[in-house]
């Protein structure tokens, strides 16, 4: 089932997910519904803040990504990133390398927004999966950049806390009218269900 992507200016993109203690159906089933709506959205990953869960949850597939190269390992073997796609992260926790690049990142939850974000450029990840079982990931390059984007959600981080003030400054006036726009559209939901309970 597609969800919904929640907008910067969603009070709930700002939260820190809690930690989830028991991986069950629920979870399997937004985890499911996270990734058709990534897919469907052309998206590489989802937070389950932004389609309105404040919990440790992420969905990323950058098996569609040629042009962005990456390496990973998987419990300490190499594999192709490919063929573990779409990646479902548990409770991440990420350990960052020492050296950083720059890159171009955009996000679901900004729509038509992009900037140049400092990302480190190899990254270590504790996670379970689905099953519960605890997995180790290594990673450089794009996957290591969209885990960190995405495990930044997680804490209530956005990408563009990450930009450079003058990136930050020259795109004030998309990101005023997104957040109006979004502000808009919550207290028109919030109109409607007291509308209805009344």
């Amino acid at each position: 089932m597609r969800l919904s992507i929640l907008q910067y200016g969603d009070p709930i993109l700002r939260a820190k997910g809690a930690r989830i203690e028991q991986i069950d159906d629920r979870v399997r089933e937004l985890a499911a519904n996270m990734t058709e709506t990534m897919h469907a959205a052309n998206g590489v990953g989802l937070a389950a803040q932004q389609v309105g869960e404040s919990i440790q949850l992420t969905v990323l597939d950058i098996s569609q990504v040629e042009d962005r190269p990456t390496t990973m390992r998987l419990n300490r073997e190499e594999v192709d990133p490919v063929s573990v796609m779409p990646l479902v992260l548990v409770n991440p926790e990420v350990d960052l390398g020492r050296e950083a690049e720059s890159g171009t990142e955009g996000c679901l939850s900004f729509p038509e927004i992009t900037g140049e974000i400092d990302r480190a450029k190899s990254i270590h990840v504790r996670a379970q999966n689905l099953e519960g079982e605890p997995i180790e990931i290594e990673t450089t390059g794009f996957l290591a950049r969209a885990i960190q984007h995405e495990v930044d959600h997680l804490n209530g981080i956005l990408f563009i806390d990450r930009m450079s003030s003058a990136a930050k400054t020259s795109l004030s006036s998309k990101l005023k009218r997104l957040q109006k726009e979004t502000q808009r559209g919550l207290k028109h939901r919030q109109h409607a269900v007291a509308e209805t309970t009344l």
